[in-house]
C-alpha cells in the first residue's frame, strides 16, 4: 500500500525591498515579522509547519516516544541538591515523583530535620504553559523572601513576596523587571531593574518600600547607552549594592550604600570604553579583575582611597599571555581564582599570607565552577565538577589544606557506568594553520577510529561565551548507539584566552565557521566519524553558524539541527526596535556603516542561501523567543525550501508556548532531544522516512 508524501507549506511571496549603501536587497518573506504576536496568518503558516514536522516525522513516532522515556528514565525521580548554609538557615531545593519543577525548603540543621517549606515552583507553574522562577532572594533578617517569575517565556518578570514568619504573600507585586533583586540591609527595601517593553533591555533601576505601589517606586538610575545590559549584586561584605552595567566590550558600575535606604548612586570611577572588569569588595579591600593594560586580565586591588583613580591599584596577580583570568571568589582568609590555560579551567587558592596551591582534578578535559559560597567567614570552597564522563559532582575543599570531600555525585540510572566511556581533547589543524581544541566521547565497545562511526558535532563560538565538556546523560542514547558526540572550541569563544575570541567576531567572523568546517574534516581524517554520517547542531548563535556551515559546505553534513537560530543578521542589526539589537553592534558590528554591512552581508545565513543541494535540515524555534524572532527561522525555512535542489527532509517545529530557553520543566524540555535524536537516527539509517516504522525495533 502506498503512503503519500506530505507537502510542504509554501509560504507566499510579498516582495519588500530594502536598499543601504547602494545595496538593495528584496525580502520575499519580510510580512512573516509579527511584533504583537496576533497575525492569524502568520500563526496559521507556523502551525502548517509545525502539522508537516509531524507528519514528515510521523513514521518515527515510536523511535521518538522510545527515546522520550528512555532519557526521562535516566533521572532520579527523587532528588535534592546539597545543603547550603546562609546564615541561620541550610537551604536546598528538590525535585519528587512527576513533578517538573523543584520546591525550596530551609532548616536551622545540616540534615535539614523540621524543613520550612520556602516555595513550590510546582504550584505557581501550575496554571502556565511556560514557567521559569528567576531569583529567590532572602531578606537580611532571613523573615521575607522575594522571588521573580516569568510566565510568557519573553524574560519579562514579576516580582512577589512572601513573609516566612507567618506564611502569608505580601500585596506588593512588581511588573515588567528583570530577574535580579536585592535586598536592602533595613529588610524592607528591594532595588529591581526595570524593562523597556519593546528593547527589552533593563535600563532603570528602581527603589521599592514594602507596602507601597509600584507606582511610587523611586527611580535612582537610568541608563542612557542602549549598548549596556543591566544587572543588580551585592558585595561579599554586603555594604554595597551593586548596579552592573556591560556592553559587549565595556563594563561599569555603579554603588549605593546597602546600609541607607535613601542612598544615592555613586560611581567608584569613570567609565572607559574598552575596559573591563570584575569588581568585589570585603572590609576595605576592592579586588578588581581588570583587562586594563592586560588582554587576558590581572587582579589588582583598592581602597577607599584608591579606587577613583585606576593608576593607583595595586598589581596583585600580574598578566600573563597564556592564562585568562575568569572570576574571583572571596573569603576572610583566602581568595580562590578560576583560570583558564590551555582550554582548561583551573582553581587556585591564595592565602592572605600569599601563599598559593592548585585544586587538582584529574579527567583529560572537565568543567568545573565554583557553587555557592555564600558565607565569607566558611573555611571550604563549594565545587561543581563534570567531565564528558562524570556526572555532576559537588565537593567541598578545605582552604587550608586543598583536601576534596565529595558530597555528592548526581545518580544516573539506567544501568550507567563511566567506565565504558572515554573522552578525548584533542587539536585540529585549521586552515589557517590555527590549532583548534575538540573535546569528544564515545563507548568504548562502539568505536572503531576507521571512518564508521556516526557523529554528531556541537559548536556555539561568540560573545566569548566558552562551550565547556559537560556530562550529558541525554547524549548517552546516542552514544549507545554508537555516535561519537565532540565539542568544537571555535574561535569566538574563550577557551584560548581573549585573543580566541576577538578572532571569532565583527571583522574575522568568518573564522568561526571555517574552524568548524575544518574540525568536521579533521575528524573524519583522523577517524573519528564516517563522511557520510556526520550530523552538526547548534543554537542562538551556535544556530547562525549551522546557517552558515549549510551555505558554505552543506556535503559535509547529512543533517543539522537548527534552535533558535539567529540567520537574518543584516536585517536584525538594521533595525534597532528589535529586541538586543544595540548591544550587538561590538560582537557583529553596526551595519550602518558600509565596512560591517559587507562584512556581515558576506556570511548572513538568510542572505546567502542559493540553489543548489542542502543536507537534512531540523529547525526549532519558540513563539514567543526574546532573543532570536520566531520569524527569523521561519523566514530562513521559508526561502530555503523554496531554493533548494534536494529532497532531503526540511522540517520546522515552533513551541508556541516557549522563548528562547526551550521548554520549561525537567522532563518537557527530554521531548526536545527526543525529535532531535529522532531525526538524526533517522538520517543516519538511510531509511526512508514513509518506511521508517517498519524498522523502528532495530533501535
Amino acid at each position: 500500500m502506498s503512503v503519500s508524501k506530505p507537502q510542504a507549506p509554501i509560504a507566499k511571496i510579498v516582495p519588500h525591498s530594502m536598499s543601504h549603501h547602494d545595496h538593495t536587497r528584496i525580502d520575499n518573506y519580510y510580512w512573516m515579522r509579527d511584533d504583537e504576536r496576533e497575525n492569524e496568518e502568520v500563526i496559521a503558516h507556523l502551525e502548517a509547519e509545525n502539522h508537516y514536522c509531524e507528519a514528515v516525522l510521523a513514521p518515527a513516532d515510536v523511535l521518538r516516544k522510545s527515546l522520550f522515556e528512555e532519557l526521562k528514565a535516566r533521572i532520579v525521580k527523587d532528588d535534592s541538591s546539597v545543603p547550603v548554609k546562609d546564615g541561620q538557615y541550610w537551604y536546598v531545593g528538590e525535585v519528587s515523583g512527576d513533578n517538573e519543577y523543584p520546591t525550596y525548603a530551609r532548616a536551622g540543621n545540616r540534615e535539614m530535620q523540621d524543613k520550612q517549606l520556602l516555595l513550590d515552583a510546582n504550584e505557581l507553574a501550575k496554571d502556565h504553559d511556560y514557567f521559569d522562577l528567576g531569583d529567590l532572594a532572602i531578606s537580611p533578617n532571613e523573615n521575607l523572601l522575594a522571588y521573580s517569575q516569568d510566565t510568557d517565556s519573553r524574560r519579562i518578570y514579576d516580582i512577589y513576596f512572601k513573609d516566612l514568619t507567618t506564611g502569608e504573600w505580601l500585596p506588593d507585586v512588581l511588573r515588567e523587571t528583570e530577574s535580579e533583586l536585592v535586598w536592602a540591609q533595613d529588610n524592607n527595601t528591594v532595588y529591581y531593574v526595570k524593562k523597556d517593553i519593546q528593547t527589552l533591555l533593563g535600563y532603570q533601576v528602581y527603589r521599592h518600600r514594602l507596602g507601597t505601589a509600584q507606582h511610587e517606586d523611586e527611580l535612582v538610575y537610568e541608563e542612557q547607552d542602549r549598548q549596556f545590559f543591566m544587572g543588580l549584586g551585592k558585595s561579599r561584605d554586603e555594604s554595597l549594592i551593586f548596579i552592573y552595567l556591560s556592553a559587549t566590550e565595556t563594563a561599569d558600575l555603579l554603588v549605593l550604600d546597602a546600609h541607607n535606604p535613601k542612598a544615592k548612586v555613586a560611581r567608584l570611577f569613570p567609565r572607559q570604553a574598552g575596559h573591563e572588569f570584575g569588581l568585589d569588595r570585603l572590609g576595605e579591600t576592592y579586588f578588581i579583575l581588570s583587562n586594563y593594560n592586560a588582554k587576558n586580565f590581572r587582579l589588582l586591588t583598592a581602597t577607599d582611597s584608591t579606587i577613583g583613580d585606576i593608576n593607583q591599584w595595586q598589581e596583585r596577580i600580574a598578566h600573563r599571555e597564556s592564562v585568562l583570568l575568569e572570576g574571583i571568589e572571596l573569603f576572610d582568609a583566602h581568595f580562590v581564582l578560576t583560570e583558564r590555560e590551555a582550554g582548561q579551567i583551573r582553581f587556585v587558592v591564595h592565602g592572605r599570607d600569599d601563599t598559593q596551591y592548585t585544586i587538582q582534578f584529574e579527567d583529560a578535559c572537565f568543567y568545573a565552577s565554583l557553587g555557592l559560597n555564600p558565607e565569607s567567614s566558611q573555611t571550604h570552597v563549594r565545587i561543581s565538577y563534570s567531565s564528558l564522563t562524570t556526572p555532576a559532582t559537588v565537593y567541598d575543599v578545605c582552604l587550608n589544606t586543598g583536601e576534596k570531600t565529595l558530597l555528592k555525585q548526581h545518580q544516573v540510572l539506567g544501568g550507567f557506568d563511566a567506565s565504558e566511556y572515554a573522552s578525548e581533547r584533542l587539536h585540529i589543524k585549521g586552515r589557517d594553520g590555527t590549532d583548534i581544541p575538540v573535546s569528544l566521547v564515545y563507548k568504548k565497545a562502539l568505536f572503531n577510529k576507521d571512518g564508521s562511526n556516526p557523529l554528531l558535532q556541537y559548536g556555539y563560538g561568540a560573545y566569548g561565551i566558552t562551550i565547556d565538556p559537560t556530562f550529558s546523560s541525554s547524549i548517552l542514547s546516542l552514544l549507545n548507539r554508537g555516535f561519537v558526540y565532540a565539542i568544537a572550541h571555535i574561535r569566538g569563544s574563550e577557551m584560548l584566552g581573549r585573543t580566541w575570541y576577538e578572532q571569532g567576531k565583527l571583522a574575522h567572523k568568518q573564522n568561526t565557521f571555517n574552524d568548524f568546517v575544518d574540525v568536521t574534516h579533521g575528524l573524519v581524517e583522523q577517524g573519528y566519524g564516517a563522511k557520510d554520517k556526520i550530523f552538526a547542531t547548534g543554537g542562538s548563535a551556535g544556530g547562525l553558524l549551522m546557517g552558515a556551515i549549510v551555505n558554505q559546505a552543506p556535503e559535509a553534513y547529512l543533517g543539522v539541527g537548527v534552535h533558535v537560530p539567529f540567520l537574518d543578521v543584516l536585517t536584525t542589526m538594521l533595525d534597532e526596535s528589535i529586541p538586543l539589537t544595540t548591544n550587538e553592534y561590538e560582537e557583529w558590528g553596526n551595519p550602518n556603516e558600509k565596512q560591517a554591512y559587507d562584512t556581515i552581508l558576506a556570511y548572513s545565513p538568510y542572505d546567502n542561501l542559493k540553489a543548489m543541494a542542502y543536507p537534512n535540515i531540523l529547525v526549532t524555534t519558540g513563539f514567543h523567543d526574546s532573543q532570536v524572532q520566531y520569524w527569523e527561522p521561519m523566514k530562513w525555512v521559508a526561502k530555503l525550501r523554496s531554493m533548494k535542489t534536494d529532497d532531503n527532509i526540511l522540517v520546522f517545529k515552533t513551541d508556541m508556548d516557549a522563548g528562547h530557553g526551550g521548554a520549561s520543566g525537567r522532563f518537557k524540555s527530554l521531548e526536545e532531544k527526543a525529535l532531535e535524536f529522532a531525526f538524526s537516527l533517522i538520517c543516519y539509517r538511510r531509511v526512508p522516512v514513509t518506511r521508517f516504522r517498519y524498522v523502528c525495533s532495530a533501535w
